[in-house]
């Protein structure tokens, strides 16, 4: 059945890569990776974090208004990719538009420091419920876009951006909504973030010149990087004259779970997510696949087999950011997508500088995104230009 076709009219972000599309991609077009190190988990660590202008856009934003100050770092970075998405779809108020933005973690770094105050007053603070649900991202977006539409927040782990996609998408197609505003946002750079991730034996140690070694799949120890940042792209039904791509297939899956972080040695949620995302098109015309690729050992190498898998022996150029700007877990995919969109309109492959050389040997016109989290859910999402 043809469905209806989907239009991405804007895309934005706050990422450690910037928050132009200029900057984003004169960074992508280097070969620097975004890592410092800081003082968190009671060790110095590696973790990509916003450069000091845009922690003061951020920060000008929270002094905006006095109900922004008790906001979490997540929500304030999803009103200044949103503000921007929408400028540049050239929505305005009036627009009828819903919103879904999603978190895998949401307010960790609120929700950790309010903990903390209990613990040692022994009483929470007013705003400490509130501030702290998931559900305020894309309810204090709508406020601050002044929109009237539905808003959904959900935590689908790292996949939680490309499933908000999904769910824009669902909405367009049902005839419930003419536009959505979808994405994900991430602030995790906090002590027990980073702990957790440690006591999974997945952050990376590696004092390797680049210490995230996704698309690495020789590597000995698992390399997992924590980013921060967050992405929204306006979506709207039809093919639209402004449309910066086209959204050409969606595929999702879950897997039964062996473990709370397993998955399988040939990665079936992916390999059904991909043949979903692409049963309308030639495998031959899928010019790159932006991968998940965390940086973990098993995370890479299985879905490196899925993708085998599902396109043989002829393999698509393959890429991924998170060497550069390491996993922003539920705004990982939004990110991706924003990478693909960039390498589609300008027409120029970005590889993985350590990883095996990919030559581009034709116009980059399809490119796949794939995202996957804790609880096996995978996302494709097929896009073109």
């Amino acid at each position: 059945m043809q469905q209806q076709t989907i239009s991405i009219t804007a895309i934005a972000s706050i990422s450690p890569l910037g928050n132009t599309p200029e900057s984003i991609w004169e960074n992508y077009l280097n070969e620097n990776h975004c890592f410092t190190e800081h003082d968190l988990d009671h060790k110095k660590t590696y973790v990509a974090k916003l450069d000091t202008n845009l922690e003061e856009v951020v920060e000008v934003l929270r002094e905006s208004d006095n109900k922004y100050k008790s906001l979490d770092k997540s929500v304030l970075y999803a009103m200044v990719a949103s503000r921007k998405a929408m400028q540049n779809a050239g929505w305005t108020p009036k627009d009828i538009f819903g919103i879904n933005i999603g978190s895998s973690r949401g307010a960790t770094d609120l929700f950790e420091k309010h903990y903390q105050d209990y613990l040692e007053t022994g009483k929470a603070q007013t705003l400490a419920s509130p501030t702290t649900t998931l559900g305020n991202i894309s309810s204090w977006v709508a406020h601050d876009l002044q929109s009237s539409g539905p808003e959904i927040s959900h935590s689908i782990t790292c996949s939680t951006a490309l499933h908000a996609v999904l769910n824009g998408v669902a909405w367009l197609r049902a005839g419930m909504a003419d536009k959505f505003l979808v994405g994900g946002s991430e602030a995790p750079l906090t002590d027990f973030t980073i702990a957790q991730m440690r006591a999974l034996k997945i952050y990376s140690n590696s004092e390797e010149i680049y210490p995230n070694r996704a698309l690495d799949l020789d590597k000995k120890q698992n390399t997992m990087i924590l980013g921060e940042g967050a992405g929204v792209c306006c979506l709207e039904i039809g093919k639209k004259e402004n449309a910066l791509a086209f959204i050409e297939g969606i595929g999702y899956a879950t897997e039964i779970l062996e473990h709370n972080i397993s998955i399988s040695a040939e990665a079936t949620c992916f390999q059904k997510s991909m043949k979903m995302a692409l049963e309308n098109t030639d495998l031959s015309e899928v010019d790159v696949i932006v991968m998940h690729a965390p940086g973990t050992i098993k995370g890479d190498l299985t879905e490196y087999r899925a993708i085998e898998k599902i396109f043989g022996a002829t393999l698509p150029l393959l890429t991924t950011n998170k060497w550069k700007i390491g996993h922003t877990f539920g705004a990982s995919g939004i990110l991706s997508m924003e990478l693909a969109i960039l390498m589609m309109r300008h027409n120029t492959f970005i590889g993985v500088p350590f990883a095996e050389a990919q030559i581009q040997t034709k116009p980059i016109k399809k490119v796949l995104i794939n995202a996957v989290g804790f609880g096996g859910n995978a996302v494709s999402i097929l896009l073109s230009v």
